[in-house]
């Protein structure tokens, strides 16, 4: 068992299946793209254990609270580290997390998206630790995500060689 693996079991962590996305949508697209000792992340959504996108929807700042959005940004957390293990076959590979792009969908006036993204960021730095698991950040508000989603976060990450 990998050093993350092991770490994720003492968590009491699950990572989700592909996602599940809703009837007729087609996602024509790598979720993770390796380009050398790069590992390119393409835009993931909070999951629930069966691979199916999470509730719950909407905006934060209006239908979900802070707190809301900070477990909705830890389950996107997981959804991320799900495709990972499916494509680089063991998250020990990763040496550096190197950048995270996080989007909330953001109810008018809502100020607060870093603290949603802290959920990512908190998270990933449990599993990897403050060296691997360090990273640059954005934390912007969207008018809308796709699905009513209310988090949407993608990244990169630098592989052993």
């Amino acid at each position: 068992m990998s050093n993350i693996e092991a770490r994720l079991n003492s968590l009491g962590l699950i990572l989700p299946p592909p996602v599940q996305p809703p009837p007729g949508v087609i996602l024509p697209f790598e979720f993770v793209r390796v380009v050398g000792r790069r590992a390119l992340i393409s835009g993931h959504a909070p999951q629930n254990s069966d691979g199916s996108i999470a509730e719950p929807l909407g905006k934060v700042g209006r239908e979900l609270t802070m707190e809301q959005g900070y477990s909705a940004a830890r389950l996107t957390a997981l959804s991320i580290l799900g495709s990972l293990q499916r494509t680089l076959g063991d998250l020990d590979r990763i040496a550096a997390w190197t950048r995270v792009f996080g989007m909330v969908n953001s109810a008018p006036g809502f100020d607060r998206q870093p603290n949603v993204i802290n959920g990512f960021s908190d998270l990933i730095h449990e599993i990897f630790g403050p060296e691997i698991g360090a990273h640059s950040r954005s934390a912007v508000g969207m008018a809308e995500l796709p699905f009513r989603i209310p988090v949407e976060i993608e990244g990169e990450v630098e592989l052993r060689s």
